[in-house]
């Protein structure tokens, strides 16, 4: 007979191991979830290799599971590891072709490994759909860079033209708009003297870049060949005028008057011509010729901010005071940096005794006068050249 005892220990053990035999092993969809739980508190503790370890191990389990793919490419990607990260990616969307993130991540990892054909196939066809701010620019900005390089500046322009409206104050967005639309721009200049050096339209291109750098009486020539060229020319009549009154000599101005008039009878829808031509019959203190012009601009454009200053200015000369308030007002709800408009406003208000809005509207003027002088330099000293007698030069329109 057995010692009690020890059939004791064996039924105890008999039982453990019953026990142990009647947990069943997890089964994979435990441990995917398992390997999730862990992956998820890795990256919480900034431990992306070991977050990493964890989604291969997924991937191991279970091939097709697309969010472990997926995670696995972005975590490689931002490790730096983007050969690593492209396989991961791709198979992801693979899976499931709608992951546009995915795709922009796959083409910005191909082109920062050198497959820039890839790079650019998928930076095209992600970046008009990714909502992620930060990848939609990071996105953008490389796409922008490939198709620069490959000479395509008309897509470029898109591309940048999507990036300003989706992220209109980054600095770094505009300054790409900025080289680009110089880059398109000189390429432009460089074709057009290649199809048609002694035109009308290469003359007028160069008076505008002569215009930018302040080169105003070059400008002026420029535009009179062009002129001589192509007289029917759409604008050239307003460009001639607005670089004579730069000059700000009396016979500039009274030049510049008749090219005004050029201009509307070139175009009779020419808003622009009107005002200016306003400008200068309220100068010669004729209220009545002023009004007129002013009138028919805004006919021809109501939201024109000039026009209604110009209207305003008029309606103040008659001691009209109302109707230039409402005119003023509704120019500034047109361009509330409108400094002109600040300050006849200005003017308005502290005839009306009216202390405390006189002084918020001289703030504003004199707020965004510094603004615009600022601008002004900043952009004289953009285009102007290294020339002897740049300090003489007229800052341009």
């Amino acid at each position: 007979m057995r010692p009690r005892g020890i059939v004791s220990l064996w039924l105890v053990l008999l039982a453990g191991s019953l026990f142990c035999f009647s947990q069943a092993a997890p089964t994979k969809q435990q441990q995917i979830e398992a390997h999730n739980r862990q992956a998820s508190e890795y990256l919480k503790a900034n431990r992306p290799d070991q977050a990493a370890a964890e989604f291969k191990a997924i991937v191991a389990l279970d091939p097709h599971n697309v969010d472990a793919q997926g995670n696995l490419g972005v975590v490689l990607y931002f490790q730096g590891d983007y050969a690593g990260a492209i396989p991961q990616l791709q198979a992801a969307l693979k899976l499931k072709p709608a992951l546009a993130k995915i795709q922009a991540l796959l083409g910005l990892a191909e082109k920062r490994t050198g497959d820039l054909t890839a790079a650019r196939h998928d930076l095209e066809a992600a970046f008009p759909k990714v909502q992620d701010d930060k990848i939609r620019i990071e996105a953008g900005m490389e796409l922008i860079d490939l198709e620069s390089a490959a000479g395509d500046l008309d897509d470029a322009a898109t591309t940048v033209s999507a990036l300003r409206k989706a992220a209109p104050t980054d600095q770094t967005v505009l300054y790409a708009a900025y080289r680009l639309y110089s880059d398109l721009a000189n390429e432009s200049l460089l074709s057009l003297s290649i199809v048609a050096p002694n035109s009308g339209r290469m003359h007028q291109a160069l008076a505008h870049e002569l215009a930018k750098r302040g080169k105003t009486q070059e400008a002026i020539d420029n535009y009179r060949e062009a002129l001589k060229a192509d007289p029917q020319l759409p604008g050239l009549h307003f460009e001639l005028a607005e670089m004579l009154s730069a000059l700000g000599t009396t016979d500039a101005k009274r030049e510049a008057k008749g090219e005004y008039k050029a201009a509307l009878q070139a175009n009779p829808m020419d808003e622009q011509a009107e005002c200016r031509l306003g400008d200068i019959a309220l100068q010669a203190n004729d209220t009545k010729t002023a009004s007129d012009a002013y009138a028919r601009a805004m006919q021809l454009r109501p939201d024109d901010p000039e026009a209604n200053i110009g209207l305003a200015k008029v309606m103040m000369a008659l001691d009209q005071p109302q109707k230039a308030e409402a005119l003023l007002q509704h120019a500034l709800q047109l361009d509330p940096t409108s400094a002109t408009a600040h300050f006849r406003l200005s003017t308005i208000y502290r005839q009306a005794g009216r202390t405390a809005d006189a002084k918020h509207e001289i703030e504003e003027y004199q707020k965004y006068k510094e603004m615009k002088e600022k601008l002004r330099s900043v952009y004289h000293d953009l285009h102007r050249e290294e020339s002897p007698d740049d300090s003489d030069e007229a800052h341009p329109r």
